[in-house]
């Protein structure tokens, strides 16, 4: 993909029915943004709005299933931008204008068009501290880490770092889009047979307070690494409260004495 092609990101949550609301309201509250009215043609969408900056977090109420995360992807030029994805290793599932595509390994992203966002919102900041959703942490199988992460290496345009632990790697986007992409080389023995993805949230050295407060608000723990915590909101979606700090992306320098973390 031609480099620049990418003009803005968005994280779709999606979400069952019968727990829209609750994951919506949880949402809301750890970001401090506001949901938009609903849109499109069962009222099913919705963007998590910002107090400064362009919104990059939206949801979407679906049928049935488990919650998940899916991406989409600015573009001015949808035809092209969906060619070159199917040049590179992925398939077309359907047009409406927008188009809904299927990686390699079976991560489902949108093609959209471009409406002129351009403005990262600033970290939230609350009583328990101050966050940032800014990450996208694909979770890749195994056997499929190679050809996936090449894919998403040549959509984008963007260069493969390594990060702070073997089984991750960071695509460097361009620092004005609003979440970079975590490359997760998941273990052979996970089982999955295709790539998922989760949110990840920048918290610096507030993570302990507002794993506190995430749990206030009804989410679960489920793991405690040394820099993260994953947890599950209330509509069973899983998560990260990372000790990246919010401003930079940037983990905090390891102890000397101190295993590697991510």
């Amino acid at each position: 993909m031609v480099r620049g092609m990418i003009r803005w990101m968005t994280a779709f949550v999606d979400m069952p029915s019968d727990a829209f609301d609750a994951g919506v309201a949880f949402w809301e509250r750890v970001t401090g943004c506001e949901r938009s009215a609903p849109r499109g043609e069962f009222q099913q969408f919705a963007t998590l709005q910002p107090a400064d900056g362009d919104g990059y977090l939206r949801v979407q109420r679906t049928q049935d299933g488990s919650a998940k995360i899916h991406l989409d992807l600015h573009v001015d030029d949808v035809a092209a931008a969906a060619q070159a994805a199917v040049h590179l290793g992925a398939s077309e599932v359907a047009d409406f204008g927008y188009r809904i595509m299927r990686s390699p390994s079976g991560f489902v992203f949108c093609f959209v068009p471009h409406r002129g966002e351009c403005e990262r919102p600033a970290p939230f900041a609350s009583a328990a501290g101050t966050s940032r959703v800014d990450q996208m942490a694909l979770d890749i199988p195994f056997a499929a880490f190679p050809a996936e992460a090449l894919f998403w290496a040549g959509l984008t345009g963007w260069a493969r770092h390594a990060a702070s632990r073997p089984e991750f790697e960071v695509l460097a986007r361009p620092p004005e889009l609003p979440l970079r992409v975590l490359l997760h080389r998941l273990g052979a023995g996970d089982g999955r047979r295709e790539t998922t993805a989760h949110l990840d949230v920048a918290c610096g050295a507030d993570v302990d307070g507002l794993v506190a407060a995430h749990v206030a608000g009804g989410a679960v723990v489920e793991r405690e690494e040394e820099r993260w915590t994953t947890l599950r909101d209330p509509a069973g979606l899983p998560y990260c409260l990372t000790a990246r700090d919010p401003w930079t992306g940037v983990l905090p320098a390891a102890a000397p004495t101190s295993p590697p973390a991510g």
